[in-house]
């Protein structure tokens, strides 16, 4: 069979909802395509061939590595035909149904390039609205082509936003969708939420079977679902199938979320950290935790040529502090260095406990911590949020550092850094951990100690060593 004087039909290879798909060739290019029949209704009014116009415009926009090209429109007698770039593979769907559930190491390759894909279509004004495991083709060597944007909309088209007209396929669709509001970019997000969910359970996130208004009324009102087994995807999962459109990650985080790797789910847990406890009738010193989106951190800083002096300077207040303490709690009595027995000295009946003030065991303890914990904040918060990591600086390492644009450009080329073994030493205002960083040129681990000085509640960095 030949259409158009021009593509020789052979097998069918697929069948959906928007039509059969055979596989063809393409007489004049010499190359294998995919030939969509659209239908078996005559006449260019059709809904079939305005979707496949609409397709063919909205696929030739975009010209992405990972989306299926779409190379002619052509009509051929009572029949149109959609010809596309031809994917030997089989999709997400069958691939779960042949192989099992996935796990996230093995789902996180396939659903970063659809991301990736679905990324560039937003940025280009684009929602495909039709996102599911069938519309994801894979290769034999695990390359991702999406597929199927025959009811995707221009954020500009208002051909397919009737009221109450939902389409799409019920199982992946986002709430508002399902309750017949108009699909965003937001919609596209959810529904890749939704084939993840698929990936890993091998088997869609609401069974719908015959029962589709039983299926919408559920993706509605219940709560989305969850997986124990999402492994380090659980944030994901999270950010993507969440009731609230606007509480979603944009797709480009996604796409970078699944690019980073188990990495992405530790530096994702900084964004609620547990409290640090009180204890009783003691002073409590909390570092601020900086509230920034879960991302890439910071690397350490090598010290400037003027940082040996700023150390000096650092350690003899360091020494200060620690004497005043000493003589506030008692532990350096300098009445009881000046006295023998009978002129003020320390009654001898009384026990050591009583005649002594010494600090409750639990205030280096608690110090520690909030050293701990706000060196584990800034390195979260420094990449994010440069300006805010620099005020965390005293004004004396502020100047040995040079300038803001040079700490800045130094930490910018780090698209992560996971601080671990963090341990804090009170008695010198000292904290040590050892760290990874991650850029896209470059990964390496470091030790670093950072010296910090007391700021009100909390501590600003006056040193690196």
């Amino acid at each position: 069979m030949e259409i158009a004087g021009r593509y020789t039909v052979g097998r069918e290879v697929g069948r959906g909802g928007m039509g059969a798909v055979w596989l063809g060739t393409d007489r004049v290019l010499g190359r294998q395509v995919a030939l969509k029949r659209l239908g078996l209704a005559p006449g260019v009014g059709t809904p079939e061939v305005e979707r496949a116009e609409r397709e063919a415009r909205l696929a030739a926009r975009l010209n992405h590595p990972h989306v299926v090209a779409v190379f002619d429109l052509v009509e051929d007698g009572a029949d149109h035909w959609l010809v596309m770039e031809y994917v030997e593979g089989r999709t997400l769907a069958e691939l779960v149904r042949a192989e099992g559930p996935l796990s996230p190491d093995e789902a996180a390759p396939l659903l970063r390039q659809a991301a990736d894909a679905l990324a560039a279509a937003h940025e280009s004004g684009i929602v495909h609205r039709d996102v599911k495991p069938s519309n994801i083709l894979v290769t034999a060597e695990g390359q991702v082509k999406l597929s199927d944007f025959g009811i995707a909309r221009a954020e500009a088209d208002s051909s397919l936003t009737q009221t109450g007209l939902v389409t799409g396929s019920p199982a992946y669709l986002a709430p508002e969708v399902a309750s017949g509001q108009q699909a965003t970019a937001a919609a596209d997000v959810w529904s890749l939420g939704a084939t993840t969910f698929h990936a890993l359970a091998g088997h869609p996130p609401y069974e719908v079977g015959d029962n589709v208004m039983g299926a919408l009324y559920r993706i509605v009102h219940e709560d989305p679902p969850r997986l124990h087994s999402a492994g380090w995807l659980a944030p994901l999962l999270d950010n993507t199938m969440a009731k609230d459109p606007a509480s979603r990650w944009p797709m480009s985080r996604v796409r970078d979320f699944l690019d980073g790797g188990p990495i992405s789910a530790v530096v994702n847990t900084r964004e609620t950290p547990p409290p640090v406890e009180p204890v009783d009738s003691t002073r409590v010193l909390t570092a601020p935790r900086p509230v920034v989106p879960p991302g890439p951190a910071t690397p350490s800083r090598r010290r400037g040529p003027g940082g040996a002096l700023v150390g000096l300077v650092v350690g003899l207040l360091v020494v200060g502090l620690f004497l005043l303490f000493a003589w506030m709690f008692g532990a350096f009595d300098q009445q009881e260095a000046a006295s023998g027995p009978g002129t003020g000295g320390p009654d001898p009946s009384q026990s050591p406990d009583e005649s002594t003030s010494t600090p409750p065991p639990g205030d280096d303890t608690q110090r520690a911590q909030a050293m701990e914990g706000f060196v584990d904040d800034y390195i979260a918060a420094a990449v994010e949020d440069p300006k805010t990591s620099w005020e965390l600086l005293t004004p004396e390492f502020q100047a040995a550092s040079k300038s803001f644009g040079e700490y800045k450009k130094y930490w910018d080329q780090w698209e992560s850094a996971v601080p671990s073994d963090i341990t804090a030493d009170p008695s010198t205002m000292t904290v040590n951990y050892d760290i990874t960083y991650v850029g896209k040129k470059d990964e390496r681990s470091d030790n670093v100690t950072l010296t910090l000085e007391e700021s009100g509640d909390s501590f600003l960095i006056a040193a690196e060593g």
